[in-house]
């Protein structure tokens, strides 16, 4: 629950595991018994995700092209870790991260963990009132904002599976069949590594850029499906090294057949470094 908190207020697997270390250690301090063990630890794990929020505001205000959260990734018959991610997707992430650092905290405390108003009201100290107004804002903002087609998961593997092959055998028509018109991708290189700067909107442009990415990786690129913050997507190696991880959006094609609507791809090295 800790690192859930800490994951989705921060989007990065290093802050919220170092966030779980800080909030053990306030715990180890506690003297006496407490009442609401779990309350008390998501009263301190949030407060102390909310401070580190003012300097990571600083720091994104200078990112290098698009700001994407780290991924939590696991195999596809995987069930260790899964319940970490807990179907968090890189895409509501995505959209929290344009929440005020309050809105976030109120909506993954209600909606992510299911405390109550007051018991959120007390672990930010605002009025229960208050609490209900900036939830009530923030659910609007989040449904406003995220996909709305649910594609089931064996479908949405199968997609992801066959634009896995399409790509790998530099299939271009296959994958326009697969992709949605105005597909857009975003690509997190941070300014380490080779990325796009902005976003990439349009089936062609996007599948001749990815088709140009895999050709420079060359034949030490390697490519396998993952799960990613428990959804279906692709990791890349070059010489066994991760290069990247991909995630997609989904909306219904003409026939009912799920499309790639957006591809989120994370190249920052720093942002995977713990995939190593």
């Amino acid at each position: 629950m800790v690192f859930g908190i800490a994951y989705r207020m921060l989007g990065s697997v290093a802050d919220a595991e170092d966030l779980v270390q800080d909030t053990w250690l306030r715990w180890s301090q506690v003297a006496g018994p407490v009442a609401g063990p779990g309350g008390y630890l998501a009263r301190t794990v949030t407060n102390l995700a909310l401070n580190r929020l003012d300097s990571a505001a600083v720091r994104r205000e200078s990112y290098v092209g698009p700001w994407l959260p780290e991924p939590l990734v696991t195999e596809p018959d995987a069930t260790d870790g899964v319940e970490r991610a807990e179907a968090v997707s890189v895409a509501l992430l995505v959209v929290l991260e344009s929440l005020s650092p309050l809105e976030r905290a109120v909506f993954v405390l209600k909606e992510a963990f299911g405390f109550s108003y007051p018991e959120i009201a007390e672990a930010l100290d605002r009025t229960e009132a208050a609490c209900r107004q900036v939830g009530s804002r923030a659910r609007a903002h989040v449904r406003a904002r995220r996909p709305r087609y649910d594609a089931p998961p064996e479908l949405r593997r199968r997609a992801t599976d066959e634009f896995l092959a399409a790509c790998v055998g530099g299939d271009l028509n296959r994958m326009l069949e697969l992709l949605a018109p105005d597909v857009t991708s975003w690509n997190d290189g941070g300014g380490v590594i080779t990325a796009a700067l902005r976003p990439i909107t349009g089936a062609e442009k996007v599948a001749r850029f990815i088709l140009g990415l895999l050709h420079k990786l060359g034949e030490g690129a390697a490519a396998r499906p993952v799960l990613v913050n428990g959804e279906p997507g692709v990791l890349i190696t070059v010489h066994g090294a991760v290069d990247s991880v991909s995630v997609f959006d989904f909306t219904r094609g003409p026939g009912g057949e799920p499309l790639i609507s957006a591809i989120h791809a994370v190249r920052n090295p720093q942002k995977l470094a713990h995939l190593a």
